[in-house]
């Protein structure tokens, strides 16, 4: 029998809504975040039978829980998709309006803003964020004339960017974490460190020559740059998750935890450790989503150690699509995306579709599904209703509270668009079963065609029906003229606003 605890424990894996404010009255629940990086929504067994890739641990959350059909990201990349998360607010309303930040890059999130952790924190919770932070150290002088923009590549010595040798605040302890280890960025960008709360563990006092593998044939590749002399790029996985365990094992009765666990993997490069390698049938990467899978089933007895099983709401997702394509590599035949168009960093639902499963046995009936829309945005009200927290207009101003959904309610559709973002910073707008790109047949990310020039026999953008159209095929934009004033309509009021709740 697992122990009881006083007060309610919520996981949310990758994918994180809320509860309604009937939950505010009661004990305030544990919040715990997993988030993988470049995780298909074809990768898990539980969406996709014919997946290469044995994800057990995801698949039995989805078992005992509940699989949403109709999930995305704010992003079809990296960063603005964490800032989203956390801040619970479009990354287009900051200063990054295409691409990524860097290693070197100044903090996206600004001082006084509310994120989810700064909101649990004031209602009493102990805050952790373990993994990929991806969202800048140090305050940025925007007042600067030279400062550069956000997706700017920074060499180690510009005047504007990071320096490690420094405490890096504001950080993740600035916004809310009592606790944080991690990487500063993705796995493939320097500076390659290990960093505790507000500095990294070694100094990134050597250098690392960029990787030679090809990801048809080996692990991805790095770039090259600084890195601490003990940092190894096989190691972030492994330390991440003994490090969430460790944290969620110290965790007592005293206070609700809110456990914020973004994965470095399955992104480039695909390093799994001996243990999970020939585990799947789609090579190195599935090998290295397997992995994940194992993390998952860590944190999954972590819980069940401490007794937070029944308690808890257990949520896993992504930060958007795979970086993977049917054609990508011939030999297999592995669907990461499923049937849905394009990949990572593009406009199509391959970029932002994503999985979301969610468990908790209090509340949650077991093998349950739902087809609303949602947005990983939307944590930040879940939280708040879950802790009985109040939001002022000034936070979380793109984000829904799916609380409704989580426990069943097939009306509870909350969300009247979502507005979607690529690489390049093509914008797209989802309602109900339509969607409009603002771009003329581009990917606005990997796929081709990137970029297309629009003639005079072809439509300004795109308009799918994605009911009938899930694989974005048919181009309905000319089609349908009411429709795309409608959507376009939509589409800017929301960034006019500066708001969409």
């Amino acid at each position: 029998m697992w122990k009881q605890k006083t007060s309610l424990s919520v996981i949310l894996l990758l994918f994180g809504f809320g509860i309604t404010q009937g939950l505010a009255a009661a004990e305030k629940p544990n919040i715990v975040f997993i988030m993988a990086d470049d995780m298909g929504i074809g990768d898990l067994g539980c969406y996709n039978p014919e997946s290469k890739i044995p994800t057990p641990n995801m698949d039995a959350v989805a078992k005992a829980g509940m699989r949403f059909h109709d999930a995305h990201t704010p992003s079809a990349v990296c960063t603005p998709t964490r800032y989203g998360v956390l801040t619970g607010r479009y990354a287009w309303r900051t200063r990054l309006k295409s691409g990524v930040c860097w290693g070197y890059s100044k903090s996206l999130i600004l001082p006084g803003r509310e994120t989810v952790a700064s909101i649990l924190k004031a209602q009493g919770y102990n805050t952790a964020c373990i993994g990929k932070w991806h969202l800048g150290f140090q305050t940025a002088d925007l007042t600067a004339k030279d400062f550069p923009a956000a997706n700017t590549i920074l060499p180690e010595d510009h005047p504007h960017a990071v320096d490690y040798f420094k405490p890096l605040s504001p950080g993740p302890n600035d916004f809310g974490f009592d606790y944080f280890y991690g990487i500063p960025a993705s796995l493939d960008m320097d500076p390659y460190v290990f960093v505790e709360n507000d500095r990294p563990i070694a100094l990134p006092t050597s250098t690392v020559e960029r990787s030679q593998h090809r990801r048809n044939n080996g692990g991805g590749f790095w770039r090259g740059g600084k890195v601490s002399p003990e940092f190894k790029h096989i190691d972030v996985l492994p330390n991440a998750a003994n490090k969430a365990v460790q944290w969620l094992s110290a965790q007592t009765d005293d206070k609700p935890f809110f456990l914020y666990f973004p994965l470095s993997a399955p992104h480039t490069p695909w390093l799994p450790t001996e243990a999970h390698r020939g585990k799947a049938m789609a090579g190195y990467y599935g090998d290295f989503v397997n992995q994940c899978d194992a993390v998952v089933g860590q944190v999954m007895d972590a819980l069940e150690k401490i007794g937070q099983v029944e308690n808890t709401l257990l949520i896993v997702t992504s930060d958007n699509g795979s970086h993977w394509v049917p054609g990508d590599i011939p030999k297999y035949s592995h669907r990461a995306n499923l049937h849905y168009r394009g990949q990572k960093a593009d406009i199509w639902e391959g970029g932002h579709r994503v999985p979301f499963v969610a468990r908790w046995p209090k509340t949650i009936q077991a093998g349950t599904e739902s087809n609303q829309t949602i947005c990983l945005t939307d944590l930040l009200m879940t939280a708040a209703e879950l802790s009985g927290a109040n939001v002022a207009d000034s936070a979380g101003e793109d984000s829904f509270s799916i609380v409704r959904s989580l426990r069943g309610d097939a009306d509870s559709q909350v969300r009247p668009s979502i507005v979607h973002h690529s690489l390049n910073g093509t914008f797209a707008v989802r309602v109900g079963d339509w969607k409009l790109i603002e771009a003329n047949l581009g990917s606005g990310g990997f796929s081709a065609p990137r970029v297309v020039k629009p003639t005079a026999d072809s439509p300004a953008g795109q308009l799918y029906n994605l009911k009938n159209d899930p694989g974005e095929t048919d181009n309905l934009w000319e089609k349908h003229p009411e429709v795309v004033a409608r959507l376009l309509a939509e589409l800017n009021k929301t960034r006019d606003a500066g708001r969409s709740r």
